[in-house]
């Protein structure tokens, strides 16, 4: 806790607590790329496009989404030296995604003619880029207001962003139901709102304070109960063909789950007050002694946690901030690049496809939907999963982040053969392993990446990783998935029924993730001295300085 900490009116909405309701606010509408499956057909049937072009651009949505690197230098320059600087990416990433969705939108409905395949490649990388400065501002600030648990505010995060498809999609069946190109000017609007409205609360307040673990597991029970919410609604409207009352009915419930965490912040403020005023009540002054006492234990606090030992990466030694040309020289930010590629460029092109996967095999379009809707959940539950579990794990057994990437893409490779083997139910089992397991990657490397490489420049450092992602969507989304489904579509135009049309596609993919595995494990025993020697002990040494704190009111 601040021991210049002042209860006021003003320190009511400015505080940690409130910045990272508004930042769950803005992640819960930031999610379109998890929904292109919704639009893809009115997009391909509008531009007559064949599942090869419809693939390229589903690549310049992921490109877009994940080269991040001029969001996270944003982030880095106008945040140092003050806390003004989230709002300003925030604004740059609402002005990209208005431009993007609302050309896109005048394209499909005819107002502006058809344009060059190029230019709906910009459209779309113009929109998705959008998403890099959402996420840029509300993980990084996050990751600094909370240094000690990095994995679960960064799985907070990034599992909301997570469930903001399925909330997306809806916002879309309660208000334009069956009207896609409606769709693509809602994702013009609401996201760009959204982030108008909240972005002056996202800032930086570099404070430790008592019971953050406490406030940041009500939100993780949010979130969970959120996605219990979403998964039923789901799971009843693929029964059920709900009426318009029922369906407006269980939509303003979904709003008043989603105003929920601001009374997390409420109380957490409200704790910190009472416990200020009581401190002040039972002290009239803070003697000389102890207003040293800490200076002297945060000298030893930092000199502690500086005592690294030798790992195997000299520019590891001591747990330093290195800016992004450093940290490319390491080969820890290798192995996470190709750990990235393999799970999150697999990842997407599954998502990518699920439409054309789910009606190859003869689903429904409510069930396809529903696959969809039900892939952001669990999406959610690996991304908000992976960074408790982690955390847990860290802090309990001192067990090394990388260790659980290798196992989710482990098990990322048998959701795949599940898949490719299609026996009746496939679909739906393997996209739950398939889903959770890619939702882990997006928790798991932003967070190794700032235990090892530093906070400081975290921003530039895991988006530059994360471009992987779209590098091996590409290969495998338009080199292999696109490349064997048209060839098997030959002979009946340009649809492609059976099994067949993607099971090789699948056998590779399952592949290539479990070489992602392997190098996951190469990096869990390339890093675990570092983790015992810098990480732990940074932990161990920042929580005994939070102790001394509170001792001290």
């Amino acid at each position: 806790m601040d021991l210049d900490y002042n209860p006021s009116r003003k320190s009511l909405i400015k505080n940690k607590w409130v910045a990272t309701v508004a930042s769950i606010w803005i992640q819960c509408t930031s999610g379109s790329l998890y929904t292109f499956s919704i639009y893809s057909p009115v997009l391909k049937s509008s531009q007559g496009y064949d599942q090869s072009t419809l693939n390229t651009i589903s690549v310049f949505k992921d490109l877009g989404a994940n080269a991040g690197i001029l969001s996270g230098l944003l982030y880095s320059t106008t945040v140092r030296g003050g806390r003004r600087g989230p709002w300003v990416v925030l604004l740059a990433g609402a002005v990209q995604c208005f431009l993007g969705y609302f050309l896109m939108w005048l394209t499909v409905t005819q107002v502006l003619p058809r344009p060059p395949v190029a230019v709906m490649c910009l459209y779309m990388l113009l929109a998705a880029h959008a998403m890099t400065f959402f996420n840029t501002a509300n993980v990084v600030t996050g990751v600094h207001n909370f240094q000690n648990y990095a994995g679960t505010i960064v799985g907070i995060m990034k599992g909301f962003l997570g469930l903001s498809g399925a909330i997306l999609i809806q916002v879309y069946q309660t208000i334009f139901k069956d009207k896609p190109s409606s769709y693509l000017l809602m994702l013009a609007f609401l996201p760009t709102i959204s982030s108008l409205l909240f972005m002056g609360f996202v800032r930086i307040y570099k404070s430790n304070e008592e019971n953050e673990k406490r406030y940041l597991n009500s939100f993780s029970f949010l979130a969970v109960l959120l996605a219990s919410y979403l998964t039923a609604v789901i799971i009843v409207e693929n029964i059920l063909k709900l009426r318009l009352s029922i369906r407006v009915f269980t939509f303003v419930l979904l709003i008043l789950l989603l105003v929920s965490p601001v009374f997390v912040a409420i109380d957490a403020q409200r704790e910190k007050s009472y416990r200020m005023i009581k401190s002040l009540l039972e002290h009239n002054q803070v003697t000389d002694d102890r207003e040293d006492m800490p200076q002297i234990r945060q000298n030893e606090v930092s000199n502690g946690a500086d005592q690294g030992t030798e790992t195997s990466d000299d520019t590891l030694r001591r747990g330093d901030d290195l800016n992004l040309l450093q940290a490319m020289c390491t080969i820890s930010f290798w192995f996470l690049f190709i750990t990235t590629a393999c799970g999150m460029g697999s990842g997407l092109a599954t998502v990518n496809n699920l439409a054309q996967i789910g009606g190859s095999l003869g689903y429904t379009s409510l069930e396809i939907d529903t696959l969809v809707s039900l892939w952001s959940i669990w999406n959610f539950l690996g991304r908000f999963g992976a960074g408790y579990i982690s955390d847990y794990f860290l802090h309990a057994k001192g067990w090394p982040r990388p260790l659980f990437i290798a196992i989710t893409l482990a098990a990322m490779s048998i959701g795949y053969v599940m898949v490719a083997f299609g026996f009746p139910g496939a679909l739906y089992a393997g996209s739950v392993l398939v889903g959770v397991c890619y939702g882990s990657q997006w928790s798991l490397m932003p967070t190794i990446a700032s235990e090892i490489f530093g906070k400081v420049h975290m921003g530039t450092i895991f988006n530059t990783i994360t471009i992987a992602g779209p590098v091996g969507s590409y290969v495998l989304s338009v080199r292999i998935i696109g490349y064997f489904y048209d060839r098997e579509a030959s002979d009946n135009g340009k649809t492609c029924i059976g099994n067949h049309c993607f099971k090789l596609s699948f056998i590779i993919m399952a592949s290539v993730t479990f070489l992602g595995s392997l190098v996951a494990l190469a990096l869990f025993f390339r890093t675990r001295n570092f983790y015992k020697h810098v990480i732990l002990r940074r932990l161990l040494y920042s929580q005994q300085w939070s102790s001394l704190l509170v001792d001290t009111e």
